[in-house]
């Protein structure tokens, strides 16, 4: 049974989605690990989807993790963060975008309050569904207790080494309690980052990328309104999704700039097609 999560859905709708989270492991030595990914996700990207896949490796091969489930966590609109489309679209899309996962979620709880949650207060909330409504996961010796970790790019650990930008009890309380998986950025100086956070280096984690994928969210937005390509970059049914709400257009480009006969949403109109060819001044 697939979970109801709607972007246009209220608090008084909303249930916790468990249909793809694993509920019981085999192997009673390992500790069963949920990852939670918050964040704007205006839009998602191949490189947010990637961090999971990332880090499901990473605790397979070096850690005594099992991963049993993961979430995606939206901001609400209180953020008021540059490029934040409403809440309703960024669920939507981040629906659509794992729609063919096996494992990992979208929970729109965080995204439907009207007030802005602390990063604290939306891993709570999971620690109180998974480890206290659902009491854990099943084990061959019994129940056993998730835990409940951050994932995120190096670029917010920076953040957290920056002072004024986090409450220090936040901080504390985040790693201390949950602990972060955190996946190098290119542009972030990981030491640098994690220099001022050793108090909590056993509770860190960081995974190098293997193959460096430098999309974001903001290169999105960007390649939008400069009415440019940005089919594979992010998931088709976002690409689609994106395109029929005329997101991330702000001055105009890219629904003014017309749909070539023959394209499909999201495809350069550099491409020669039955309404003329581009000229060179077009992406200018």
């Amino acid at each position: 049974m697939s979970d109801d999560v709607r972007g246009d859905m209220t608090m008084d709708e909303y249930k916790f989605p468990t249909s793809r989270l694993r509920r019981r492991i085999e192997d009673s030595e390992r500790t069963p690990l949920v990852l939670i990914a918050c964040g704007s996700f205006s839009p998602i990207t191949f490189l947010h989807l990637r961090m999971f896949e990332m880090a499901a490796d990473y605790a397979r091969f070096n850690s005594n993790f099992e991963v049993v489930g993961a979430y995606l966590s939206c901001v609400g609109d209180a953020y008021k963060k540059t490029g934040l489309v409403k809440a309703e679209h960024r669920i939507n899309m981040c629906s659509s975008a794992v729609s063919q996962s096996s494992w990992i979620s979208v929970d729109p709880w965080e995204a439907l309050h009207g007030e802005y949650l602390e990063t604290a207060k939306v891993l709570d909330h999971f620690e109180h569904e998974i480890n206290g409504v659902l009491d854990g996961v099943e084990t061959p010796n019994g129940r056993k207790k998730c835990r409940i970790a951050l994932l995120a790019g190096a670029d917010l650990i920076q953040t957290m080494s920056t002072p004024g930008v986090w409450a220090p009890k936040d901080i504390d309380y985040i790693l201390r309690n949950f602990g972060a998986f955190i996946v190098e950025r290119m542009g972030t100086d990981i030491d640098e980052a994690l220099s001022t956070l050793q108090p909590w280096k056993d509770n860190i984690w960081v995974i190098q990328q293997l193959v460096q994928n430098d999309i974001s969210s903001t290169k999105i937005r960007l390649f939008r309104r400069r009415d440019m390509s940005i089919r594979y970059l992010v998931p088709e049914p976002v690409v689609q999704y994106i395109e029929a709400n005329n997101l991330y257009d702000e001055d105009g480009a890219a629904s003014t700039g017309g749909q070539g006969k023959g394209k499909k949403p999201g495809e350069s109109n550099g491409v020669a097609s039955a309404s003329g060819p581009a000229r060179a001044n077009d992406l200018a």
